[in-house]
């Protein structure tokens, strides 16, 4: 192994300019790296020779780091402009599903009403039931829409956040669901329920979702419904509670309820088309929270979530 160049070059500037240098070289002999200071004298040059191999392979690692934040930053920036298109693209769907879409279907059922309406005394039993069918396939397909407009909106609100009082939200609640509350003689009780800083609409869909389908699948053959809110404070979150005593869910279909479309029940059961708790988890979890759920199956259900303080 060859000594490096610079080592000479500099040597024999020191001697023949008169002056002090200091410099860095790696000397392959050894592998190692030195901070070498030399300077003239009567004798000839001294030279002092410093081991800095551990400061040099931490200068490499550093750059090595660099350029790996450099490319990290481009690629985040990529997938910025991506998530924009996305985002855009998401924005052009959800025009598509609140206005193209439904209007064929809106024309499907009119049409389908008044082939009802004109032809009714001439088809059959059977051909109503077709005519009955196509109707209802057409309105579920509407409301899919729509509930799919509505998930593809989760996080995109332009209000400003606000003090909210969860006491008063669910007095609200409770009055969109008096018909159902009276009809089953079902009750809702809050306790200890805090004041918010949020968003309200995707607060109260949160609220609403998870009180309506404890009002859906209640198990009034067994006795009547009870829905009891609580939330106990955490050191940066609130915890809520929505407990029922409806007919509840068996343990492995506790991730499942959360995916969109995914439904327990027949429809001729149970309405709906499996969104509500879908909704709810991207709205809680886009506020930075959490959900879950405890339950036994026959007994009722108890949904938890956490929002920020």
């Amino acid at each position: 192994n060859a000594v490096p160049l610079k080592f000479y070059t500099e040597y024999h500037r020191a001697m023949e300019e008169k002056v002090s240098v200091r410099f860095e070289e790696y000397f392959p002999p050894l592998d190692t790296w030195f901070d070498v200071s030399a300077y003239p004298s009567e004798e000839g040059l001294t030279a002092f020779f410093k081991n800095i191999n551990e400061r040099k392979v931490a200068e490499f690692e550093l750059r090595k780091s660099e350029k790996t934040l450099k490319k990290m930053h481009k690629n985040l920036e990529k997938h910025a402009r991506d998530l924009s298109m996305s985002n855009a693209e998401l924005e052009q769907f959800a025009y598509v599903a609140s206005h193209d879409l439904q209007e064929p279907l809106r024309m499907v059922t009119s049409f389908l009403t008044q082939l009802d309406k004109k032809y009714g005394e001439v088809l059959d039993e059977k051909g109503k039931l077709y005519i009955n069918f196509a109707v209802d396939g057409a309105k579920r397909m509407r409301q899919i829409i729509l509930d799919l407009l509505e998930f593809s909106r989760v996080g995109r609100t332009e209000s400003d956040k606000q003090d909210i009082d969860i006491n008063e939200l669910i007095e609200d609640i409770k009055v969109l669901y008096r018909k159902q509350l009276q009809e089953k003689d079902a009750t809702i009780n809050k306790q200890n329920l805090p004041i918010i800083h949020a968003h309200k609409t995707p607060l109260r869909q949160v609220f609403q979702n998870i009180i309506g389908n404890a009002l859906k699948y209640s198990n009034i053959a067994k006795e009547l419904p009870k829905v009891t809110i609580t939330a106990e404070e955490g050191i940066t979150h609130w915890e809520f509670r929505i407990a029922d005593n409806g007919i509840g869910i068996e343990a492995e279909y506790f991730d499942k309820i959360f995916v969109i479309f995914q439904r327990l029940h027949n429809k001729d059961e149970y309405g709906g088309t499996g969104m509500g708790l879908a909704v709810a988890k991207k709205i809680i979890e886009n506020m930075d929270g959490n959900i879950w759920l405890t339950s036994t199956y026959g007994e009722g259900t108890t949904f938890y979530f956490t929002l920020p303080k």
